[in-house]
């Protein structure tokens, strides 16, 4: 991921629309992006509208197995655990890292430069992580491996069937295998607490301090469902966000994933702390899960983000998009968050959730950039975030540099 070159860009965002924009990149990173220039002799054509490369802050690569399988019968968030469950079990290493590589394969497609893999199938130790991060380096993308600590089946019950082979036994256990993980050239490892469900207090603070001392992301699924924070509510007598500041564990390195049901301290607390939140709203339409209170989470200092989850869908631009779709339902309201909003939460904040030194065409970055093709319907028109955030769409992505090295050109 390390590549050198010009590239020269019809139309750019470099914070405002620009057009014949040279980028030139050194050594994986932007050296250099001027508008108004020519493009010299040599230099890549890219048609169309050129911008920073996409983030996917939450995945879970195995899902991507149940698309299109739980869509009949019913039920709700559990009932589709429960298969999901089922889907966890029987990985080895060969078979997850092909099926890794077919769903990474049709993320850097969509734009995709990096993901955060939110990784918590142990059953062979860090072979299935390391066969994750083989994947994503076979497709040329970033990963970010978020390993996650998994030890019990609920704040008051133990672990039951898959789900000992999430479990490490005890935090200090899953620090001394993560620790065996090293970031290296596209690779990050980070850290992540499961969730309050499925981690107790003394081990959360242990993982966070893993994370901390090491400088590296910290995430955690957070208040997705009613049952849980009633749960909390009952055995610690506070809801999870609250018992997440009573452990020291908010901060600007954390992000909560989901964050849909919290009441106003909750969103106070998040906010405070500058905790980023983010939303996966494809596969929270998908599973029935409510709508989070997102324009409050920002108005009290939470950066947005998204990802794909559970991968029935992979599309950034309508993850993002949704982040205010969804809420134009759910408050009667329109406009709720601008077209830059969003546009930033596919990208700089999603990055810098991930780690990455990414998510804007700036001098001294990641050189990560795609380019949304330039044939109907943008043929005819100015690069506009408006139309790029709510009417194109994954398919609409024609080239994608990572590092400074193409990795996709449709």
């Amino acid at each position: 991921m390390i590549g050198s070159g010009f590239w020269h860009a019809d139309q750019a965002w470099i914070g405002h629309r620009a057009d014949d924009v040279l980028i030139e990149v050194e050594g994986g990173r932007l050296k250099s992006v001027t508008e108004g220039v020519a493009a010299p002799a040599g230099a890549m054509r890219l048609e169309g509208w050129t911008i920073p490369g996409l983030a996917n802050v939450h995945s879970h690569a195995f899902q991507r197995s149940l698309r299109g399988t739980t869509e009949s019968g019913g039920g709700d968030f559990w009932e589709w655990r429960r298969e999901m469950y089922r889907a966890a079990e029987g990985w080895d290493p060969a078979t997850y890292a092909k099926e890794a590589r077919v769903v990474f394969q049709e993320m850097v497609a969509a734009g995709i430069t990096a993901v955060g893999e939110f990784h918590y199938l142990h059953e062979h130790g860090n072979g299935l992580g390391e066969a994750l991060i083989d994947a994503a380096r076979a497709v040329g993308m970033r990963i970010t491996l978020l390993d996650a600590c998994y030890l019990r089946g609920g704040l008051d019950r133990s672990l039951e069937g898959v789900q000992q082979t999430f479990s490490d036994g005890d935090a200090d256990r899953w620090a001394a295998r993560v620790g065996e993980l090293k970031d290296g050239e596209g690779v990050r490892i980070g850290a992540a607490i499961h969730s309050v469900r499925a981690v107790d207090t003394s081990s959360m603070r242990t993982v966070a301090a893993w994370a901390r001392d090491r400088n590296a992301p910290l995430h955690i699924h957070l208040a997705e469902q009613p049952a849980e924070v009633e749960e909390c509510l009952a055995v610690e007598g506070c809801t999870p966000a609250q018992l997440l500041e009573r452990e020291g564990i908010l901060g600007p390195d954390l992000t909560a994933v989901h964050a849909i049901h919290l009441n106003h301290d909750d969103i106070a607390l998040l906010g405070r702390h500058h905790v980023s939140v983010c939303a996966c709203t494809t596969t929270e339409r998908d599973l029935g899960d409510r709508v989070g209170p997102l324009r409050e989470l920002a108005d009290a200092g939470s950066p947005i983000c998204v990802g794909s989850d559970s991968n029935a869908v992979i599309d950034i631009l309508e993850e993002a998009r949704g982040l205010e779709l969804d809420q134009r339902r759910a408050t009667g309201r329109r406009v709720l968050h601008q077209p830059e909003d969003l546009f930033r939460a596919a990208t700089v904040e999603g990055m810098r959730a991930l780690g990455w030194d990414a998510g804007e065409l700036k001098a001294g970055l990641l050189a990560d950039f795609i380019t949304i093709g330039q044939r109907p319907p943008v043929l005819w028109r100015q690069l506009d975030l408006g139309y790029l955030m709510f009417c194109c769409s994954a398919r609409d992505v024609t080239n994608v540099v990572v590092g400074g090295k193409t990795v996709v050109s449709k």
